[in-house]
């Protein structure tokens, strides 16, 4: 696809808008969903679609410039100008909604995407809903304006100004189960408070999108060799960079898609080493023959790969 506009949200926030390269009808997609796309590091990042998904001629993307951006987000926000060519994969929905009487939607920062989409889609068929939507600041908030035009008095924006005496407070709307359903989608903290504050709600009622499954680079990480026996050549992999990140900053060619251990595209045969398996994919029985090297790293000492 290429990239066709982009348009700043918020400081750190682009929107990118994606057209087919050449004439073809895209897959529909309900709200939710997300794509992924190789970004111009090589990358592979998902992201949720915005814009409302039956026979969409153009998707539509909002990018977070990460702090501590491993190559993905970076280079979408400094390389992925208009004109940009970029691999995407068809939409896939991890977030999907079910039918309910009524719907409470929270965001939180750029997880405010899939929950937009949501927003749309209940709005376009007369559902009932509540938004509450918290950032920072209203500068750091994406699509407000929009949103506040959209919706009126459904929405709710909070800002906390990065206090953690001033976030909002959930409970009034969770103290007692409700049938309804709940979307949330934000930072781990806001996932995490409201996954706390809602255990006593029926299965099924209260619902997270949540990219980063697990946690690709640790603190206490430490570099390592990893041998790459079909390519005769051994790589360093840094403390801040994945297994495949560093193959394939060494020139070696990858296959990916997550990027996040949970889908398996990355599985690599395991010849010799002993691996701190970090992955959701692997059955027991596989750890000691394969790892996911988009997430996994030596324990100790170094590993020997069938790359």
């Amino acid at each position: 696809m290429r990239v066709t506009a982009r348009r700043n949200l918020t400081p750190h926030i682009v929107e990118f808008t994606l057209s087919p390269v050449e004439e073809t009808a895209l897959p529909s997609y309900g709200p939710g969903a997300h794509v992924t796309v190789e970004t111009p590091s090589g990358a592979m990042r998902r992201y949720s679609l915005v814009a409302p998904g039956d026979s969409p001629s153009q998707y539509v993307i909002a990018v977070k410039r990460e702090p501590d951006s491993r190559g993905g987000s970076q280079s979408m926000h400094d390389e992925a100008v208009e004109g940009t060519e970029l691999e995407v994969e068809p939409p896939e929905n991890d977030f999907p909604m079910g039918e309910a009487p009524k719907y409470l939607l929270i965001a939180g920062g750029i997880g405010v995407t899939p929950i937009y989409a949501m927003a749309q889609k209940l709005a376009g068929d007369g559902k009932e809903f509540d938004i509450i939507y918290c950032t920072r600041s209203a500068e750091e908030t994406a699509y407000l304006d929009e949103m506040k035009e959209a919706f009126g008095d459904r929405l709710v924006v909070h800002h906390d100004a990065g206090d953690p005496d001033e976030v909002y407070d959930f409970w009034d709307h969770f103290e007692e189960p409700k049938n309804m359903h709940v979307y949330c989608c934000g930072p781990k903290v806001l996932m995490e408070e409201i996954e706390a504050i809602s255990g006593h709600w029926p299965e099924g009622r209260v619902n997270f999108e949540d990219f980063k499954p697990v946690e690709v680079i640790r603190a206490d990480d430490e570099a390592f060799d990893v041998e790459l026996a079909k390519s005769n050549k051994t790589v360093t992999v840094p403390a801040d960079r994945s297994i495949l990140e560093a193959i394939r900053d060494s020139g070696v060619k990858t296959v990916s898609s997550c990027e996040s251990g949970t889908c398996g595209t990355c599985k690599t045969r395991l010849i010799k080493g002993d691996v701190d398996h970090r992955d959701m994919v692997l059955m027991d029985e596989e750890r000691d023959d394969y790892i996911m090297i988009c997430v996994s790293r030596a324990r100790s000492g170094s590993l020997i790969l069938d790359i």
